[in-house]
């Protein structure tokens, strides 16, 4: 035990052993106290065809709760129209789920596998030892895409607080950016209080300018985007 304890901070693994430590006292606190640490607030605007199966909240919430159905051949068709974190963000299931959830298991492999490979070469307290933090990115990536998959079923129909979908259509917010067309963005709602964000489209594809009061008149078929349109039009 006191082997492995001088492996893990050890000066290759030692910043994968402290955020793996902060991740673990993060979930800690969010499920003992319910704090909202939303870390990596911020949405992700896109011009897509309504055709590709994006869930309504798909964002970078810590606490959202989606179900970004994504297929490969549908993100690379469509690299040109996404930058490459986009692509990055989707492929790995960093959309298609809770930022956080994923981001913990992405942490928990490249640790794990770090400290293998450092454990049985040795090499977890010399420069060779970097070969393996480094290495051990993709492999985990690619872990991570693998083992978290199957939890976009489980979260398929939950929100943000872990409650069946809600209602949205009718409901209303101002808009932060500016859409026209097929262009995809995030609208926040509240819902007793509670911030929620939603996948919005133009109805009929008129532009509307950013910070104008919006109201939800419709949803896609069979997919978690919503149809918006001005306050009163």
């Amino acid at each position: 035990m006191k082997e492995l304890f001088d492996i893990a901070i050890s000066i290759v693994n030692l910043p994968l052993t402290v955020l793996l430590g902060a991740l673990v006292l993060y979930w800690i606190l969010t499920t003992l106290t319910g704090l909202d640490l939303d870390f990596f607030d911020g949405d992700i605007d896109m011009d897509v065809d309504t055709d590709v199966d994006f869930d309504a909240r798909a964002n970078l919430d810590v606490q959202d709760i989606s179900n970004t159905e994504v297929k490969k051949e549908e993100v690379l068709r469509r690299r040109g129209k996404l930058n490459f974190f986009q692509v990055f963000l989707l492929y790995f299931n960093f959309v298609g789920l809770p930022f956080m959830f994923t981001f913990t298991f992405f942490v928990l492999f490249w640790w794990a596998l770090t400290m293998a490979g450092t454990s049985i070469t040795h090499s977890y307290a010399n420069d060779f030892g970097f070969l393996f933090f480094f290495g051990s990115i993709l492999p985990a990536l690619l872990i991570t895409k693998i083992v978290t998959k199957p939890f976009k079923r489980f979260f398929t129909n939950f929100n943000n607080k872990g409650e069946v979908a809600l209602e949205f259509l009718g409901r209303e917010g101002v808009l932060q950016s500016a859409i026209s067309g097929d262009r995809l963005t995030t609208l926040e709602i509240k819902i007793q209080s509670d911030p929620i964000k939603v996948m919005v489209q133009s109805k009929n594809g008129l532009p509307i300018s950013a910070n104008t009061p919006v109201t939800i008149v419709n949803q896609v078929k069979n997919k978690q985007i919503y149809i918006i349109q001005p306050l009163n039009h």
